[in-house]
């Protein structure tokens, strides 16, 4: 089922599948910034990605000498979320553990996914409460994709900006994990101009970025997409290098297994700690 919500400048709808959005435009206009999905290339939307970040060494993990199996960015993404608050320009979904997820991840939680419009902006919110006893180990994410080019825009025009930023740490993502030979991205002008090429070896993995705000921008278009994901530690970027007509832009709070991990959950890199009863809040926004 989708949910919508809107006010003088946003239209916004979301699903109760994995809480997603999935439509985002500006109200009397056409144009769709939200990638549309296509079971040619990538048949989804903005999925939230929780309790993981990316994928698991052999999809498995270990806690307390016990190994659980976990496909690439967690569960919830599959999940149906309940509406816990609306509002005309406020919704707010919630998922909690039940039998199916313990059997994948042995702690109770409450997930909050919340969608609120001021002005053009649309902010994303997330609040995790541990209801276990013990200390709640997890990572959470976001997974956009955006219309990339927009109608009637030219592909090859388009590119990132960096505000304040010369240069990019990325991380490797190989098949057997991440790497950690980073290796540094020139910008020009603080801006990464987008191509095919850049996603041959998967998504960019940007690591240490000061400036948390990123526009994607179009030299022949007024239009642009802008996020700001501070507090989150790490960025993807992403598009498939088959001329898939969607670019990603992933703010994360955790990240992929490293290459060699013993898959302790409590030593995963990025890997979030909540003792009992705490909670958790992070937010991001897209403005367009």
């Amino acid at each position: 089922m989708q949910y919508k919500i809107s006010n003088t400048f946003l239209e916004v709808s979301i699903k109760d599948l994995g809480a997603e959005l999935c439509s985002l435009k500006k109200k009397y206009d056409s144009t769709e910034y939200i990638w549309q999905g296509d079971e040619k290339y990538w048949n989804r939307h903005a999925p939230i990605l929780f309790p993981i970040v990316g994928k698991l060494i052999d999809n498995e993990y270990t806690y307390e000498d016990t190994t659980y199996q976990m496909g690439q960015h967690g569960f919830a993404r599959d999940k149906v979320f309940q509406v816990f608050i609306q509002e005309d320009d406020y919704i707010c979904f919630k998922l909690e553990d039940s039998i199916d997820t313990l059997k994948f991840y042995p702690f109770k939680f409450e997930l909050y996914l919340g969608y609120r419009l001021i002005n053009s902006t649309l902010q994303v919110s997330y609040k995790v409460v541990n209801k276990s006893k013990e200390t709640m180990l997890f990572s959470i994410g976001a997974h956009p994709a955006f219309n990339w080019p927009l109608e009637k825009a030219n592909k090859s025009d388009y590119y990132f900006e960096f505000e304040d930023t010369n240069e990019l740490e990325r991380l490797p993502l190989t098949q057997d994990g991440i790497s950690d030979n980073k290796e540094i991205l020139d910008l020009e002008n603080s801006k990464l101009y987008l191509n095919e090429e850049l996603f041959k070896d998967d998504a960019l993995v940007i690591e240490n970025l000061e400036n948390k705000t990123i526009t994607l921008k179009n030299s022949q278009d007024t239009r642009s997409i802008k996020m700001n994901f501070d507090g989150f530690d790490y960025l993807g970027l992403w598009s498939k290098p088959s001329g898939a007509p969607f670019i990603c832009i992933e703010p994360w709070h955790g990240i992929a297994d490293f290459i060699g991990h013993n898959k302790k959950l409590e030593e995963k890199k990025g890997i979030i700690t909540l003792l009992a009863n705490e909670i958790f809040e992070s937010s991001y926004t897209i403005s367009i």
